[in-house]
């Protein structure tokens, strides 16, 4: 289940649910059991005693090949333990395993819901931990402040790290920019993350079934990261971060790895596969935890200058709808910004016209056509700019999809803007078709300017 940090929890297992933001920063939403408890008679007592113990219960007796008593982490004593049955052979197995489902929900160990979370959808559970100093006592608020801070940093430091072992499972590549972005963060989507008290600890729960080769992946990657890095301050040399990238390293994870260790004295990331999926190919059955520390930041962004500075740019025949037309007059080449449709895997790409090639594109635009062109997906600017263009054309499609495409221009008018001066030209009637108002004072702006710098 997903609920924002900042609303109030009124009940164990909240009921409304709530999709994960697409591209907004700041708290995730934390994670519940999805759909209430999980079915005890679909709960295997093994996986729930190994999450158990690994979420730090202790196993305190009980009948071998019956029954084992669980304990909550901390002083014992202070809260009822569970009877988890070792088998679903006897007959009050399912009873069993509904009462300790209960017990959990009712806990308020923090450890139980993240079990409860691991039943209800078999996960992969990615822990991040920050080493960070004690908040100065005796100033009123400054430890509230300081916690506060830091659970907004370690969250976005981890969406940076998912972020970047989405974009490696899409394709291995230094640098990133905003080529499969989309289909990245679309991954990210069915992730829950845990509370993060005191900004020092953030678990979160990659489920197996869409998530399970992102968590392979950032195994791997981190695990590169590391080594590249070591090698590094041993040798002097780069050339560990060029092999890395093939593990899945690349300037996105780098710049997350500085987000999660800038300001801390050490931090670090574990991974535990969930246990009724079973270890993927290739990894251990229990991974060792990635730590990095502040001596490690200068590597890693030399690391990452390098990635952004080596990226290629790359060939590419992009099919987009225009969605945005701007020159400093009424003749004369002009900028456009496309929306991709097909070619790329980034969703707008810039590019530079000259005269003919820019009346094509407007004309195009006027009667709800996309064109198709060739040029070179430029790694400067993130892969949103095409530069050498050529061969400019309109796409014929079928009645269908030009409507459903006029319609989508239509309802994103606000993003449509146009500052040509005169009444003549294609740009100007796209204003008029649109509806967009042009102030005739507004002086044009020289060199392509506006929302395409």
């Amino acid at each position: 289940m997903h609920r924002p940090m900042d609303e109030p929890v009124h009940e164990v297992f909240p009921s409304a649910v709530r999709p994960h933001p697409a591209e907004q920063p700041g708290p995730w939403p934390t994670a519940s059991p999805p759909g209430g408890l999980p079915d005890p008679a679909r709960v295997d007592p093994a996986v729930l005693a190994v999450l158990l113990a690994r979420h730090g219960w202790q196993r305190r007796g009980g009948a071998p090949g019956r029954y084992s008593r669980w304990t909550p982490p901390g002083p014992p004593g202070r809260s009822t333990s569970l009877l988890v049955p070792d088998t679903t052979a006897f007959p009050d197995s399912e009873d069993l395993l509904a009462e300790v489902l209960t017990a959990l929900a009712r806990s308020a160990a923090p450890s139980a819901r993240e079990v409860l979370v691991s039943l209800a959808v078999p996960s992969d559970e990615i822990r991040w931990w920050r080493e960070v100093p004690d908040p100065l006592t005796g100033a009123a608020g400054t430890a509230g402040a300081a916690g506060w801070t830091g659970a907004e940093q370690l969250h976005g430091a981890a969406r940076q790290i998912l972020l970047a072992g989405a974009l490696a499972v899409r394709g291995r590549a230094g640098y990133h920019g905003a080529r499969h972005r989309r289909r990245a963060l679309a991954t990210l989507g069915s992730i829950l993350i845990g509370p993060a008290p005191g900004g020092r600890d953030l678990t979160a729960f990659v489920p197996v079934e869409a998530g399970r080769p992102l968590a392979v992946r950032l195994y791997h990657a981190l695990h590169a990261a590391r080594e590249a890095v070591d090698y590094q301050r041993a040798t002097g040399g780069m050339e560990a971060f060029d092999t890395a990238v093939e593990a899945g390293v690349s300037r996105e994870l780098t710049e997350a790895v500085i987000a999660l260790v800038r300001g801390s004295e050490g931090a670090g990331i574990a991974l535990d596969w969930a246990p009724a999926a079973g270890t993927p190919d290739g990894c251990p059955a229990r991974p060792e935890p990635v730590e990095f520390s502040p001596g490690d930041l200068p590597a890693l962004r030399r690391a990452g200058a390098r990635y952004l500075r080596d990226e290629p740019a790359v060939t590419v025949r992009i099919t987009g709808a225009v969605v945005r037309l701007r020159r400093s007059g009424p003749r004369g080449a002009g900028i456009v910004r496309l929306r991709v449709l097909a070619g790329a895997e980034v969703s707008h790409v810039r590019l530079e016209l000259d005269e003919e090639a820019y009346r094509i594109a407007g004309q195009a635009h006027l009667v709800g056509l996309p064109v198709r062109v060739e040029g070179r997906l430029e790694s400067r600017g993130g892969f949103r700019r095409l530069t050498r263009t050529s061969q400019v054309v309109p796409v014929q499609v079928d009645e269908e999809e030009r409507d459903r495409l006029m319609k989508s221009l239509q309802e994103n008018v606000d993003y449509f803007e146009e500052a040509c001066t005169g009444d003549e030209g294609p740009s100007s009637g796209a204003c008029r078709a649109r509806g967009v108002r042009h102030d005739p004072n507004e002086r044009p702006q020289q060199g392509g300017g506006g929302p395409f710098r």
